[in-house]
C-alpha cells in the first residue's frame, strides 16, 4: 500500500519541506501535484521535518500537493548500452537512441576500503610534454587544474580525454554553456573516441539540483567499468560550479555559512567524490581529472583551497599554459624513473635553467646588462616556451624526451646543464651519434 504525506510546510527555491517518518537520507520520492508528477532527493532530516530538493525545479509545486516516498536511492543504468549516449543531470538521455538495456545501479556509494586498492604506478600518456614529462599523470590519480575563467580549460581536458591511454572516457560537465558541451561531442566525435565515451552534462540552463548529480553519476558508472577490468578516466568540469550549487542549497536551507558563504561540509563533499579514484587490485581503475576555476585568480578561494588538501597536487592554467612552477603531480615518482633513464634528469634540468631564464627577463627588464650566459637563457627561454609548453605540441613522451636534448644542446655546453656525465654520454645529440657510430664501426 502506498503512503502519500499532504503536509508540505515550506517552499524556498527548489526545496520543499514535508512533515513525514520512517524517511532515510538520499531517497528519491515522488511529488505529486495538478500538472504531473516531479522527482525529488532527501537532503535533510530534522525528526519528523524532511527537505527535499526538486530535480525540476518547484515553479508547479504547492503545498497542497501529494509526497511520496520510494525508500531507494537515485540510481543510474549501468551496461554497455551507455557508450556513446549523452545524458543530463538527472540521468536522462538528452538525444534520445532508443531504449537502454541496463541494470540499474545506487550512485553516491562509499568510497572503495583501502584494502582493495593497490598502489599507482602505471602511467597514462597524454601527447603534452608539460604533463609527460614534468608532471606524469598516474593511473588512479586525482587531479585537478586550477585555472581562471577565459582560459582554455574545456579544450584541454577534451584534448586529454582525446589522447590518454584509457578504455572508457566519462565526463560530467556542471553548469556547462551549451556551445561548451557541443565542442566536447564534437572534440570526441572527429577524434574517434565517442564511442567509448559516456557524457553527463548540466548546462547553465538547467536546474541548479541535477549539478550535484553529475560527479556522482559519472563516478558510479565508471566504478562499475573499473570493476569490470576497464581503465576509465573520468573528466569533471567545472568543480566550483558543484561547489555553488551546493553554496545556494545551503543558503535555501538556511545554514550557517562557512568561508565565504559555502557550507561547513565542502571538505567533505568534494573529499567524497575525488576518493572515487582508484586503482583496484585485480580489476580496473578510475583516474579523476577535475577543472576548478579560481574567482579573481584566488588560490585561497575555498574550493582550490579545499581541493588542493584532498588531491595528489595540481595543473596550474595559465595564459594558455601549463605553469611549471606551482604544477605538481604527488605521484610522478612512482612512474618516471620506469620511462627512460634520462627522464628524470631532464625534468630536473630543464626546469632549473627556466627558472634561471625568469630571472635574466626579470634583469633585462629592468634595464640590467645581459651577460653571455643571460642570453643563453634567454634564448633557451624562448625555444622551451615554443618546443615544449605550447599547449599545440601534440608528441610522445620519447619524442619530447628528444626535443628537450636538442633545445638544450643548441643552447648550452654539456656541462653548464649540471646533468650527469654518464647520461650527457648517451643522450646529447653529438655525442649520442658519435657513440651510436663507434658501435656500429665495431
Amino acid at each position: 500500500m502506498r503512503k502519500y504525506y499532504d503536509e508540505i510546510t515550506r517552499i524556498a527555491g527548489n526545496v520543499v519541506s514535508v512533515k513525514a517518518s520512517n524517511v532515510g537520507y538520499d531517497e528519491l520520492a515522488v511529488i505529486t501535484s495538478d500538472h504531473g508528477k516531479s522527482l525529488a532527493q532527501v537532503i535533510h532530516l530534522e525528526g519528523q521535518q524532511v527537505s527535499l530538493q526538486v530535480f525540476a525545479g518547484t515553479q508547479r509545486v504547492s503545498t497542497g500537493d501529494r509526497v511520496h516516498f520510494l525508500h531507494k536511492p537515485m540510481q543510474v543504468p549501468f551496461s554497455e548500452d551507455l557508450l556513446g549516449r549523452v545524458f543530463d543531470g538527472a540521468g536522462r538521455q538528452r538525444v534520445q537512441r532508443g531504449t537502454i538495456e541496463a541494470e540499474k545501479i545506487d550512485i553516491g556509494s562509499p568510497a572503495v576500503n583501502p584494502v582493495k586498492r593497490r598502489m599507482p604506478d602505471q602511467m597514462i600518456e597524454t601527447g603534452i610534454p608539460m604533463i609527460d614529462i614534468f608532471n606524469s599523470l598516474v593511473e588512479s590519480q586525482k587531479l585537478p587544474i586550477f585555472s581562471v575563467a577565459g582560459e582554455p580549460y574545456n579544450e584541454l581536458l577534451a584534448r586529454i580525454g582525446l589522447q590518454a591511454n584509457a578504455d572508457i572516457i566519462i565526463l560530467g560537465g556542471m553548469g556547462l554553456r551549451y556551445d561548451d558541451y557541443l565542442k566536447f561531442h564534437q572534440t570526441f566525435e572527429e577524434g574517434g573516441v565517442l564511442s567509448r565515451t559516456i557524457m553527463f552534462i548540466h548546462t547553465a540552463a538547467d536546474p541548479v539540483v541535477e549539478c550535484l548529480l553529475v560527479p556522482d553519476l559519472c563516478l558510479a558508472v565508471g566504478e562499475q567499468f573499473a570493476l569490470k577490468n576497464k581503465r576509465v578516466l573520468v573528466l569533471l568540469t567545472d568543480m566550483t560550479a558543484f561547489a555553488d550549487a551546493l553554496k545556494e542549497i545551503a543558503i535555501i536551507m538556511e545554514r550557517i555559512p562557512s568561508n565565504r558563504g559555502y557550507p561547513g561540509d565542502l571538505y567533505t563533499q568534494l573529499a567524497r567524490r575525488y576518493e572515487k579514484a582508484v586503482d583496484f587490485d585485480g580489476a580496473g581503475s578510475i583516474t579523476l581529472l577535475a577543472c576548478v576555476t579560481m574567482p579573481g585568480d584566488d588560490v585561497t578561494h575555498p574550493v582550490p583551497d579545499n581541493t588542493g588538501y584532498i588531491t595528489e597536487g595540481q595543473f596550474y592554467l595559465r595564459n594558455g599554459r601549463i605553469e611549471p612552477f606551482g604544477s605538481l603531480s604527488r605521484l610522478k615518482q612512482q612512474v618516471n624513473g620506469k620511462t627512460r633513464d634520462d627522464h628524470r634528469a631532464i625534468m630536473d634540468a630543464c626546469i632549473q635553467l627556466y627558472a634561471l631564464c625568469r630571472e635574466s627577463r626579470e634583469k633585462r627588464d629592468m634595464g640590467f646588462e645581459m651577460s653571455d650566459w643571460d642570453k643563453k637563457l634567454l634564448k633557451y627561454g624562448n625555444l622551451f616556451e615554443d618546443r615544449i609548453m605550447d599547449l599545440s605540441v601534440n608528441i610522445p613522451l620519447f619524442d619530447a624526451l628528444d626535443r628537450c636534448w636538442e633545445t638544450l644542446a643548441e643552447c648550452f655546453e654539456p656541462e653548464e646543464t649540471g646533468i650527469r656525465r654518464k647520461i650527457i654520454e648517451n643522450h646529447w645529440p653529438g655525442l649520442r651519434s658519435g657513440k651510436e657510430n663507434k658501435n656500429n664501426s665495431a
